[in-house]
């Protein structure tokens, strides 16, 4: 049986800092050090690592004034990923930007293609702003992940994850409102055979309780053969707790299927538009009306994502563009800090077929 991930457990913030200047490389590389070594990583990988935190620290001190964060997250399948954002003018043009050589500071223009080389997996995103147009962000976002483990370890982890999902990529964003013992947001995702399923909750209110309500819900996943009786489990499961609202997802065959209780929210983009999906009132564990699925063909690059009420809805094509058509793990880390509210638990799940 292929494993059931849980964002509890396998999607993790490990580090989050403002990059206001120099200074913050000396906490940035002792946590950084810290961190590689409990996670059992190569002391080659590691330089690498303390190379990458150290160009995209510079990169934003030189480009962004010190505007801007670096965060350090641990992902499903042993993933350990260094993610920044900042709140700069945004690179004109990014792809000439990651060439060796090319800098626009008088440098040695290592930077973005030293980031690349260096990484694992790389990823990248910006945006301009423009007089005419004001857009809720402006700057630049970069993912650099590496995988865990030894060395030599180190293909096979990746190559191990990637059988694990087969034909789809997903991404993750999980963060508590201010206690990270605490987070009553949880997704729940499993593949198997040619469907991928997940269940997204958000437990009422936040702390221990929120939290105590979406545990154990991992099991319901493979034992449920449709989402109609996976949505009945739960509901049931739910009913000695505070309650919880969901999202309950599935792709196969070219088809994608949503299910939803509560006042959460659905984005499906299919390389053209995004539109925006919203679901039946109610609460799991208490009392909610019947519910409709919604149902689409689902090709391949089809971006879906879903996300709790901690995460503002009023997503728009305009004020990312470009950004649907990556990395479902970079769409998740930047929508959740963009776009999260600073008054409750924030997640999103994304899902797309290579």
């Amino acid at each position: 049986m292929s494993k059931i991930f849980d964002s509890a457990t396998d999607c993790k913030l490990l580090y989050s800092s403002p990059a206001q200047n120099k200074s913050a490389m000396i906490l940035l590389r002792s946590k950084l050090l810290a961190i590689s070594q409990r996670l059992h990583i190569h002391p080659l990988k590691q330089e690498k690592m303390l190379l990458v935190a150290s160009e995209i620290l510079s990169n934003q001190t030189k480009h962004a004034e010190g505007r801007g964060l670096i965060q350090l997250w641990q992902q499903p399948g042993s993933m350990f990923d260094l993610f920044a954002l900042d709140y700069g003018p945004g690179i004109p043009n990014i792809h000439q930007a990651e060439k060796d050589g090319y800098s626009t500071s008088n440098t040695l223009g290592q930077g973005l293609g030293a980031i690349r080389r260096s990484s694992d997996e790389y990823y990248a995103y910006t945006q301009q702003g423009t007089p005419e147009q004001t857009k809720k962000w402006s700057g630049t976002a970069i993912l650099a992940r590496f995988t865990a483990g030894e060395m030599s370890d180190a293909n096979h982890v990746s190559e191990s994850m990637a059988k694990e999902l087969g034909n789809f990529q997903v991404g993750m964003f999980s963060k508590s409102l201010s206690d990270n013992r605490y987070n009553g947001d949880r997704i729940y995702f499993h593949k198997i055979d040619k469907t991928l399923r997940w269940v997204h909750l958000d437990g009422l209110g936040h702390g221990a309780e929120a939290q105590a309500a979406t545990d154990n819900i991992a099991a319901h996943i493979t034992h449920e053969t449709d989402m109609d009786s996976l949505l009945t489990a739960i509901d049931k499961q739910l009913i000695n707790t505070r309650g919880a609202v969901a999202i309950f997802g599935e792709i196969a065959s070219g088809n994608a299927k949503l299910l939803g209780v509560g006042d959460m929210h659905a984005h499906l983009y299919d390389q053209k538009q995004l539109y925006p999906i919203a679901f039946t009132p109610g609460v799991l564990g208490r009392e909610h009306h019947t519910t409709a699925p919604a149902q689409s063909k689902f090709g391949k690059k089809y971006t879906i994502i879903t996300a709790s009420d901690g995460i503002r809805r009023n997503l728009d094509l305009r004020n990312f563009e470009g950004l649907f058509n990556s990395s479902p793990q970079l769409i998740a880390y930047l929508l959740g800090n963009i776009m999260g509210r600073l008054s409750d638990d924030q997640s999103i799940f994304v899902a797309r077929i290579k």
